[in-house]
């Protein structure tokens, strides 16, 4: 009878990528599209055998964006079931956006930069959504945004 604690975590990383929006008033983030889950997310992936989550946060940013990126400070981790039934753990950290270009993979076919409310609304799950605040305050505490 298996349970779920026997079940290995899928551990993966992250970022809420952000940028000055070009007003210089506020800030923008960066959503990327992958065809094969249908949904709107914040970049992020699973780790490589002994990468560091922070390491995978920046690897997967570039990858998935095309951005390198300043790290910031951590957000709230978010854990659940993935699309195969395993558990799943993604640390996310704020990364403010520093250098690149984006070009279109098999694995993110396209990518927006959007205003955090907008954002919002496009994200495809609930659990990303939560990372929008959590950035938002963070870069309040830091007076980062300005």
């Amino acid at each position: 009878m298996g349970t779920m604690e026997e079940l290995p975590i899928v551990q993966a990383a992250g970022c809420v990528l952000w940028r000055h929006d070009p007003t210089g008033e506020g800030i923008e983030l960066a959503l990327v599209y992958r065809p094969r889950w249908a949904d709107w997310s914040h970049p992020k992936g699973k780790l490589k055998r002994s990468e560091h989550a922070r390491e995978a946060a920046v690897r997967e940013v570039l990858e998935e964006t095309g951005m390198t990126c300043a790290l910031g400070a951590p957000l709230p981790t978010a854990r659940y079931i993935d699309a195969q039934g395993r558990p799943k753990e993604v640390r996310y950290w704020a990364a403010r956006a520093v250098d690149g270009e984006f070009v279109p993979s098999r694995e993110v076919s396209r990518m927006t930069w959007l205003a955090p409310d907008d954002a919002r609304d496009k994200l495809t799950h609930d659990r990303d959504r939560r990372l929008i605040a959590a950035l938002c305050s963070v870069l309040r505490e830091t007076n980062e945004e300005n």
